[in-house]
């Protein structure tokens, strides 16, 4: 065989070789398929205890006592009344509820931080933020000057973010404003 278009294709042939190769393929392929799966399944679980127990429940308050002091506001304003120290109040508290995110409230995720921790290079180099993330705070910080700047805010601005004990003294002032006024909210 002189031409090299004159050689047995088959001769240097070895199915071995290529069943080696498909099983290591097809093994390869199973076990990152298996590592998605997980993967997927522990996050999906992790989402479903995080919407149901810290993402309904916190939202929901926020919403109903948003919902609550808009309606005593809005009640106050419709009256015609000589004491405007209690739609003042129900404007101040509105005001400062409006400003708050639901970020601003939510429990910390103590293992994602321990976990972002230990992922930490040992010369304890900082983690780049994303430009997602970077993008975010940038427009919080607009947010923040948006709502300082917004006409008949009366109440004083709040120093950093709120927090949840803001919360619980916001809803605090709800219910004294409600029982002043002779309204039943139970919380």
């Amino acid at each position: 065989m002189d031409s090299p278009w004159e050689e047995d294709p088959r001769a240097d042939y070895a199915p071995e070789a290529d069943w080696a190769k498909l099983s290591n393929e097809f093994t390869n392929s199973g076990y990152r398929e298996g590592i998605i799966a997980g993967k997927e399944s522990a996050l999906q679980e992790g989402f479903d205890a995080g919407f149901a127990h810290v993402g309904v429940p916190i939202g929901r308050d926020l919403g109903s006592i948003r919902g609550v002091i808009s309606a005593i506001a809005s009640f106050l304003s419709s009256k015609s009344q000589e004491d405007t120290t209690t739609l003042t109040t129900a404007r101040e508290i509105s005001s400062s509820l409006a400003g708050i995110r639901f970020s601003d409230i939510v429990p910390v995720d103590q293992e994602a931080e321990q976990h972002a921790r230990e992922h930490l290079d040992a010369n304890d180099d900082l983690i780049e933020q994303s430009e997602e993330l970077l993008q975010k705070r940038e427009m919080e910080g607009l947010e923040d000057m948006l709502q300082r700047l917004t006409a008949g805010t009366t109440s004083k601005p709040l120093q950093g973010r709120p927090t949840r004990e803001d919360i619980i003294r916001l809803k605090e002032g709800i219910f004294t404003l409600s029982a002043q006024l002779g309204l039943d909210i139970t919380p």
